[in-house]
């Protein structure tokens, strides 16, 4: 029986449904950007504000990631990411109810907690299906999800804005309720399509299940405690590198309606013009990471997207707000996801079992850190200097960053066996 044959089965078994849900999710954390175009006035946000406010999802988020995957091991991912998705989605709807920039706050740190373990557990989730060697091109089918939201979700968020005194509600408020929805919907489906493992799901036979546990265990890795995957010098090291990336990415994803909306455009147009640097980034993230598992390597398949998108960003910087600025901001957005979906490559490959529940949540809740301090850092310094370049040119640092750490110190410390 041919084993390729076996992951491709369950990559179009599990992969599409996985996507449409992490659709949902990153729709759910970034659609408060959109939200901003109306909202803030609303609210009495300033920049500074907002981008404070948007950023605290990430506190909450960094506060629960660990024991949420540490959970998931011990329930099951069926259960856990039903009450995961069913949590945000109620939360992401009550986004509608804030009065105050308190409540937008407390709402966001709210969502962040709900949301903490879904992407950790779903890229955990991965490694019980499909080995090491493979995974880049797994890892970026399940990343087209954040470019699928964007691409749809900019347009729809756009759109969803011009509800606006319907129902006696706000545009924006209809835009949480009717994104936030599909959530605890979907959250139900988790519960009837998504098995815990090769092992629980009905539509393999007893040879293909014995034939991926071969495979897996080919590449298994050392198991141990939480506290082995905490403790581990390697987590920390992927977890700052990982900052860079998610700075850069938060801080472009979540200011980018409000760099575009004076350009001169509609709500409506601002959710095409988003979308387009996204769509770009679907075609060359999914070639670059098959160029990765082709060759076999890793490291110069993170550091060269990476300084790529930071050259990008520091010319944005220097461009300003102009039309020359959406194509400089479209190469950074290449750039950043062609980086992260190889870089997801390292962290699911150090440990394994509870150890690597731990360091892979804890990886992702140390880089998210960074998705508070992007959008935070854009808003003080929109509201000190008056434009973004100055938020562009740190976000671009962080990238630098992320290059020379992954640059010095993948090897030595034995991330993988790729290299």
């Amino acid at each position: 029986m041919d084993e390729r044959a076996i992951f491709a089965k369950a990559a179009w078994r599990l992969i599409p449904f996985m996507g449409l849900l992490y659709v949902v999710n990153f729709l759910d954390r970034v659609n408060v950007g959109f939200a901003a175009l109306t909202m803030n006035k609303d609210l009495g946000l300033s920049a500074h504000e907002y981008g404070f406010g948007a950023g605290l999802f990430f506190f909450g988020y960094f506060l629960c990631e660990v024991p949420s995957n540490a959970i998931m091991m011990k329930v099951g991912a069926r259960r856990w990411i039903f009450r995961i998705m069913l949590s945000w989605g109620l939360i992401s709807m009550a986004m509608a109810l804030a009065r105050t920039p308190f409540e937008f706050y407390a709402l966001r740190f709210l969502l962040g907690m709900a949301e903490a373990g879904f992407f950790p557990g779903m890229i955990l989730y991965l490694t019980f299906w499909f080995p090491a060697a493979a995974r880049a091109r797994f890892n970026a089918a399940f990343f087209m999800s954040i470019l699928i939201a964007n691409v749809i979700g900019s347009p729809l968020s756009g759109a969803l804005l011009g509800l606006g005194g319907s129902g006696s509600l706000h545009g924006w408020q209809w835009l949480f309720l009717v994104e936030g929805f599909p959530a605890c919907i979907l959250s139900f489906f988790v519960l009837a399509f998504l098995p815990n493992g090769p092992h629980d799901a009905r539509w393999l036979d007893e040879e293909e299940k014995r034939i991926i546990a071969a495979a897996l265990a080919r590449d298994a890795k050392p198991h141990g405690t939480i506290w082995t995957g905490l403790r581990d010098p390697r987590v920390w090291v992927l977890g700052v590198a990982d900052i860079g990336i998610i700075v850069a990415l938060y801080g472009i994803g979540l200011w980018l309606p409000q760099i575009v909306k004076p350009m001169g455009f509609s709500n409506l147009q601002t959710g095409f013009v988003v979308a387009a640097p996204y769509a770009f980034a679907m075609v060359t993230t999914l070639a670059w990471a098959y160029s990765s598992d082709v060759r076999n390597e890793r490291r110069w398949h993170v550091v060269i997207p990476a300084l790529f998108a930071s050259a990008s960003l520091f010319a944005t910087a220097l461009l300003g707000a102009s039309a020359l600025s959406l194509l400089t901001l479209t190469a950074a957005t290449i750039g950043i996801y062609a980086a992260l979906v190889v870089f997801w490559t390292y962290p699911t490959s150090i440990l394994g079992g509870t150890a690597a529940a731990a360091s892979v949540a804890f990886v992702n809740s140390i880089g998210n850190l960074g998705g508070f301090f992007g959008p935070d850092l854009v808003g003080k310094l929109k509201d000190s200097t008056g434009n973004y370049s100055a938020g562009m040119a740190v976000l671009a640092s962080g990238l630098i960053i992320t290059a020379l750490v992954v640059f010095l110190f993948a090897r030595r410390v034995r991330v993988t066996p790729q290299g």
